[in-house]
Formats: C-alpha cells, sequence, structure tokens
C-alpha cells in the first residue's frame, strides 16, 4: 500500500522544494495552515504574502506581480477562487494571459463537516470553460509533485484542483509514469470498457477494476489529471478499441470531466458513456467517508455504472 498523504500536502512540499527558483512568488488568502502555503512562507518570507480575507483583491495582487514577469501562486479553497475569484480570474489573469497558478484546495464533497457552503463541485466546469486556462486535477501525491513542477515550467494560466483528505499514492507503482500536462496516463490495460477517472476517484476505479476483474470484465483505467487541455487521443482510442466509457470525478457530473469527455466522443468517436460523480445537487455537512457513500462516489456504483455500459454497447 502506498503512502497516505493528501494532494494539499504534497503540494506544500513540493512548492517549497520549488520555490528556490527567486522568480516564485506565493500569496495566500489567510489559509496558509490549511493550503499549505505556509511552507513556502516559511522558507521564503520575502517572497509571500497574506492578502487576507479578500479572495478576489489576492487574485488581482497576483496578476500585478506576474505582469513584472514573476511565476506566481496564490491560494485559497477551491469555493473561493473558482466563486469568489471567477471576475479576477477571467478578466486579470486569462485574458491577457498571465503567469498565475490558482491553487484551489479542500475542492469537493471530502472536506466533509465543512458542508455544501464550502464543498465545491462546480470549479472544473468554470475553470476550464476559462480561454486558456489550463486544469489539472491530480489523484495522488507524486501526480501533483510533478504537476507543480509541470506548472512552474508552463508559462500562463492554471487551475490546480487539491483535496483535503489523505489518499492513497497509487502513480509511482507504474512503470514508464510520465506526467506530462494535457496527457491521460492508461494505469491499467483492458479491452471490455474505460474507465476515465480524475483527481481521488481515479484509486477508487483501480479498485473497481479489480472488483470488475472477479466478474470476468477487464477495464481499463485512464488517470485523466489534466481536464483542459483534455487529452483526446487517449480518449478517442480507449473508445475504438473498448467500446464504452465510463468517467468518474468527486464533482457535478454537469461541466467537468464527464462532459468533457462526451463533448470528444460526440465529435469524433460515439460510444456509450456513463457519467459517475455528483448528480447536479449540493452537499451535505458529514465525515468525508460518509458523503461518498451517500453521493454514491464508491467503487461498488463505479462496478455498477460500468455493467451498465457495457450493457449498452452495439
Amino acid at each position: 500500500m502506498g503512502e497516505i498523504i493528501s494532494t494539499r500536502e504534497a503540494y506544500g512540499r513540493a512548492l517549497c522544494e520549488y520555490g528556490e527558483n527567486p522568480d516564485i512568488v506565493a500569496f495566500d488568502a489567510d489559509l496558509t495552515i490549511c493550503t499549505m502555503s505556509c511552507y513556502f512562507a516559511e522558507k521564503y518570507p520575502e517572497r509571500f504574502r497574506n492578502a487576507g480575507i479578500a479572495e478576489a483583491n489576492m487574485i488581482g495582487m497576483s496578476a500585478g506581480v506576474a505582469a513584472t514577469g514573476k511565476i506566481v501562486f496564490c491560494h485559497t479553497f477551491a469555493m473561493f477562487a473558482a466563486g469568489r475569484g471567477y471576475d479576477q480570474i477571467r478578466n486579470s489573469v486569462a485574458y491577457p494571459g498571465l503567469n498565475v497558478k490558482i491553487v484551489g484546495t479542500h475542492a469537493g464533497l471530502s472536506v466533509g463537516e465543512d458542508g455544501a457552503t464550502h464543498q465545491c463541485i462546480e470549479d472544473l466546469s468554470l475553470m476550464r470553460t476559462i480561454p486558456g486556462m489550463v486544469v489539472i486535477n491530480p489523484c495522488d501525491a507524486d501526480e501533483t509533485r510533478a504537476a507543480v513542477k509541470a506548472m512552474i515550467e508552463y508559462k500562463g494560466p492554471c487551475y490546480l484542483r487539491l483535496g483535503r483528505s489523505g489518499v492513497e499514492n497509487v502513480t509511482s507503482s507504474f512503470e514508464g509514469y510520465d506526467f506530462q500536462i494535457g496527457k491521460g496516463i492508461t494505469l491499467k490495460e483492458g479491452t471490455d470498457v474505460t474507465i476515465i477517472a480524475t483527481g481521488l476517484m481515479v484509486q477508487i476505479a483501480l479498485e473497481a477494476a479489480e472488483f470488475l476483474q472477479e466478474k470476468g470484465i477487464v477495464a481499463r483505467v485512464i488517470d485523466m489529471h489534466t481536464i483542459k487541455p483534455i487529452d483526446k487521443d487517449i480518449i478517442v482510442k480507449a473508445a475504438k478499441e473498448t467500446g464504452a466509457i465510463v468517467t468518474t470525478e468527486e464533482h457535478n457530473i454537469i461541466g467537468g470531466l464527464g462532459a468533457t469527455v462526451a463533448e470528444v466522443l460526440g465529435e469524433t468517436c460515439p460510444v456509450p458513456l456513463i457519467r459517475h460523480g455528483v448528480e447536479d445537487i449540493f452537499g451535505h455537512s458529514g465525515t468525508a467517508q460518509a458523503l461518498m457513500v451517500k453521493y454514491g462516489l464508491t467503487k461498488e456504483k463505479l462496478v455498477e455504472k460500468a455493467e451498465l455500459a457495457i450493457s449498452m454497447k452495439k
């Protein structure tokens, strides 16, 4: 079993590690311990500023510093970044194409007891519709570290989605794993159905594939860490070779990974597609584990979706 660590914790360590680059500057909206930007703040205080509980202003400040040639990382909860900061992200960061990396932590239902007001299940949808915005949703610690490195090397606006809960490190066990923005990764080969997963649902997809294997169904599992630009080639290849697709995400099925994959398939290779995720409803307060069960974000429900997709094949 791999190390259990949250993607936000892994992110904080990675930013601190790569922070030796003098061009990196960081902002936070008074949540440094929660977003884990505290690691960077402690090591490089001269390149860190706490903007206070003023997310929109923080985005504007980040844009201004980025306009001087710096690589700027700004941090807050996903709900506050995608929600309160949307206007500034669109007009002050993305429109001029500035090198700002928006980091939204505590995304999805797994934020738990904070409830519906803090459980952001719309951020992937909001961010991917902004022209020129790269959207990344890593599944574990190693993938998060690789994503941070790639974002530093990439010139332009990015949105990074991170979670609160600890997740098992799974990508390090796959030989030849290579993180590239816009390139999905096949973690398990299969011929009967393809499960395309993002974020913490990657681990659940791998568990579901094992369950399906016991039933004689060989499922392909793709880790789609980048929602935008989406890897069209890997989607079309999977559609042609397995004939059915299931997407799974800790996000509203409207506008996120499932919708993105549907757009690709509709234009290129229509096959049965089942979207697995939060079905257009708000969250509730509760433990992360209880909420995942309540909203059907489990391997058992994912297996049902895979079997349904297979039954729809011509």
